[in-house]
């Protein structure tokens, strides 16, 4: 081998080896940024005229384990969509109140029963039967706050939608637009890891909300595809669309019309569990605002409609006719069956027993309907009252219990049910957590190995030196033939 092939060998060597050493470091410095894969430097055998003329920088191969990556997406859209669910159910069981805990529903409920008993040992106390009306008015506030709490979690329920659908319409422009770059930057021999590294980020980032899987196309394009079959991004992007609600009310549903769906490309596409975008944030924030929150409401109205209904009965109340509102109102008037819907919003307490609103307060003794103070020794209606509250009878709407139920029995069961969704969404949390946490120590450990990468630079710059130290020394026989 003449001089001149040995220094071109030992420069291309240098060269590769200036490279791998920057390949190297890239990877180290970028060992715990997630997005990241890993670098490798290509490089083949160069050949002149027969002979061998060092190594020729093929390209750099960026190496990710896709199997994986792609369990791993699919898990974090299991996982946002069963913490999505608890946090909504965790709201309401919170707003009720745990059986014990000192102002929670059932609390109140047995506060009121107290009231009552001690009011009919002494039905000629005036403050006793403040404690009465004081108690009555905690639980219809309570029912109230309840209600408004589950209407407002639909509220941002359905602005998290709009959210959601704005993040991924934004990422997926970005993405269509990636893979444009990328596919310049192939088509003119550049190195595309940068820009792969930046749509894997993106793709991450919206994997949660709809769970998807990329589909590989040319030149280092992906697809993107739900596995519902819907397609997200296929050379364009698809433009998913949805209509944000200022406010939402009891009476507002989608299945009304009132409330807005989701559009691929201006179509329509169901969001319930089998739909073609199931399966991520998104479908289970909708799940919350149509299914959960309205199945809620709905259990709520049958506890507050079987409490009205209680007390508005003229053989409880006998001062009371036929549609004569009792203790408990739908809004200061008679509870009519037709009027369920909403009615724990509306739940009041009767003005005519209420002083701050013009009543009085002997007629919790004396009777609703009473024109006239009665004896004050008399305690038969707080009593009748008393036994109402406490009476078991068989709820008729809702769907919380078919058995008899007093009204502390029927709002335990409504928590109950409220917490038995919570502990199952709270389970499926663990489950993908722990599958998720799984799939990330294996993706790590196809990522970067600091130890293997400090080795290899190691061997880099032994390379290095001995390719420099065989030009060093063509340098010195060039220099003793220049002086012979």
């Amino acid at each position: 081998m003449g001089m001149s092939s040995a220094l071109s060998n030992a420069l291309s060597w240098l060269t590769a080896s200036a490279r791998s050493a920057d390949v190297i470091s890239s990877n180290i410095s970028n060992a715990t940024t997630d997005g990241y894969g890993r670098r490798e430097l290509d490089l083949s055998a160069r050949v002149l005229g027969g002979e061998g003329s060092g190594v020729h920088i093929d390209g750099i191969t960026r190496i990710v384990d896709q199997v994986v990556i792609a369990d791993r997406r699919l898990a974090d859209a299991d996982l946002g969509a069963s913490t999505t669910r608890a946090g909504f159910l965790q709201r309401v069981e919170d707003v009720v109140g745990e059986p014990g805990t000192a102002g929670s529903l059932s609390d109140r409920i047995a506060g009121l029963d107290t009231a009552f008993i001690e009011a009919a040992s002494r039905p000629d106390s005036e403050p006793r039967l403040q404690n009465v009306l004081r108690s009555a008015k905690g639980i219809a506030d309570h029912i109230n706050i309840i209600s408004r709490e589950i209407q407002t979690q639909r509220t941002n329920a359905d602005h998290s939608i709009a959210l959601q659908v704005n993040q991924l319409n934004s990422a997926l422009k970005n993405i269509e637009q990636l893979n444009h770059a990328i596919l310049t930057q192939d088509s003119s021999g550049r190195d595309t890891s940068a820009l792969m590294d930046q749509r894997q980020q993106l793709v991450d980032q919206i994997s949660s909300i709809v769970p998807m899987r990329a589909v590989p196309r040319d030149r280092g394009q992906i697809a993107l595809i739900t596995t519902g079959g819907a397609i997200l991004l296929d050379g364009r992007a698809t433009e998913i669309g949805f209509t944000r609600t200022g406010l939402i009310t009891e009476d507002m549903t989608f299945d009304a019309g009132s409330l807005s769906g989701l559009t691929l490309n201006g179509n329509p596409v169901s969001t319930g569990e089998n739909g073609i975008m199931s399966g991520g944030t998104l479908t289970a924030t909708f799940e919350v605002r149509d299914k959960l929150a309205i199945t809620a409401q709905s259990d709520l109205d049958a506890v507050a409609r079987d409490l009205v209904e209680r007390f508005q009965d003229p053989s409880v109340d006998t001062s009371l006719t036929a549609l004569d509102a009792g203790l408990f109102t739908d809004a200061g008037a008679f509870f009519y069956p037709a009027n369920e819907p909403g009615i724990s919003t509306r739940l009041s307490i009767n003005t005519r027993v209420d002083p701050e609103s013009g009543g009085a307060i002997w007629r919790l003794r004396d009777g609703i309907g009473a024109a006239t103070q009665g004896d004050v020794g008399n305690a038969g209606l707080l009593q009748s009252m008393s036994g109402a509250l406490t009476h078991s009878q068989v709820p008729v709407s809702g769907d919380i219990t078919v058995a008899s139920r007093s009204v502390s029995g029927l709002s335990s069961d409504y928590l109950s049910k409220i917490g038995a969704a919570r502990q199952s969404a709270d389970a499926d949390i663990a489950f993908a957590s722990t599958k998720v946490d799984m799939l990330k120590t294996q993706e790590l450990q196809s990522g970067v190995d600091t130890d293997y990468e400090m080795q290899q630079l190691l061997l880099v710059e032994q390379s290095y030196a001995s390719n420099a130290r065989v030009m060093q020394t063509i340098d010195e026989l060039i220099q003793t033939l220049l002086r012979i």
